[in-house]
Order: structure tokens, then sequence, then C-alpha cells
């Protein structure tokens, strides 16, 4: 997911979250959470899976920062490595050039061999 498209993910659960909010609050229509207290099996159901939900939830943000902490923030040691070759092979390119300049040879016409 691009950044654009997440952002744009929550901001839509955030704002269907705040619909339901507001038409419980304008009675449009109400959640039945009285039977849900009053039923003990539906209680703890409900209270274990909020629980599993929240673990698991709590796991992957976990690992997340965990992952953003350890990750280096440059390069890694063999891009570096090739970065210096590259450096290097630019730097043996330039000295050759200005040594063809400074000889001033004219590049080599090609041979013909003449036909008796």
């Amino acid at each position: 997911m691009t950044p654009s498209r997440a952002i744009a993910f929550w901001v839509a659960v955030i704002a269907a979250l705040l619909l339901v909010e507001v038409a419980e609050l304008t009675h449009l229509f109400t959640l039945p959470v009285q039977s849900a207290v009053g039923n003990l099996l539906s209680f703890v159901f409900a209270l274990v899976f909020t629980t599993i939900l929240a673990l698991i939830g709590a796991l992957f943000v976990g690992i997340y920062i965990s992952q953003r902490m350890q990750s280096p923030g440059g390069f890694t040691r063999f891009e570096e490595e090739m970065l210096k070759m590259r450096g290097d092979v630019e730097r043996i390119s330039n000295d050759l050039t200005e040594l063809r300049r400074g000889l001033a040879v004219p590049p080599a016409e090609p041979r013909t061999e003449e036909r008796r």
C-alpha cells in the first residue's frame, strides 16, 4: 500500500466509526448493549475477542517499531564499497582521458592492404 492509499483507508475507517457514533447518539439506531452485558457468555466472548485483537495489534506495532529502530539509516557496508569502486572507476576514466589528450596522438587509421 502506498502512503496515500493507507491514509485514505484510515480516514475512511475513522469516518465510518464517527458515522456509527453519531447515529447511536441521535438514536437513529441503537446497538443491543444491554443484552451483551446481561448475557455472561456473550460478554466473556466479546472481552476475550477484544483482548486477542488488542494483543495482535500490539504485537504488530511492536514489530514495526523494533524493525524501524534496528534498520540502518544510511548505506550498508556493501553499498558503501560499491560507491567507492564507482568513484575509483570514474577517477581512472578521467585520468585516462587526460592522458589521451596529453599525448595528442590521433587515432590510428585502419590499415588497408594493397592488392596486386
